[in-house]
């Protein structure tokens, strides 16, 4: 049987110095990063007015008008069912006599009318036809043809 030659370490033994420096080099790295700025701030005056297009911000982004105005009648409508409740429940705290059901439909009643009117509005609206407005340059050939065919056998003749 063959015998191997014994092996020549490659690195020094354990607890030998080069595991210091290695060590020193890892934190000396780790300082020189803690010390590397990761953002910057520019304080420099920019001009209100310029060229360059709006550039998007981060966030939520900014709400519509018809987004707006619906909130505004959603806090509208929250602020004004609390004071209504609120009025009610003092009524019946003070008086320690008043029927709940008939502070109820007095207190109550000008909410759900408000309620009816403004979906009945809303559905008046949305049976509106649209508004159209047509603007012409030049000559208009305009030709509105109403034909009624009834019958069984029918040919259509658009012709004025």
């Amino acid at each position: 049987m063959h015998s191997l030659p014994e092996p020549t370490p490659t690195a020094p033994a354990a607890g030998q110095a080069h595991l210091d420096t290695q060590a020193t080099q890892l934190l000396a790295a780790i300082e020189e990063a803690m010390h590397t700025p990761t953002s910057y701030r520019d304080d420099s005056p920019v001009p209100s007015v310029g060229a360059m297009p709006p550039v998007q911000q981060p966030g939520r982004p900014a709400m519509s008008q018809g987004a707006t105005d619906a909130s505004v009648l959603m806090l509208a409508g929250g602020a004004t069912t609390s004071m209504v409740g609120l009025t009610a429940a003092a009524l019946m705290c003070v008086s320690r006599w008043a029927d709940p059901v008939v502070c109820a439909l007095v207190f109550g009643a000008p909410t759900a009318l408000a309620l009816a009117i403004g979906r009945m509005l809303k559905r008046a609206r949305q049976v509106m036809p649209d508004e159209h407005h047509h603007h012409y340059n030049g000559p208009v050939d305009q030709r509105h043809v109403h034909t009624s065919s009834k019958g069984v056998w029918v040919k259509n003749r658009n012709e004025q």
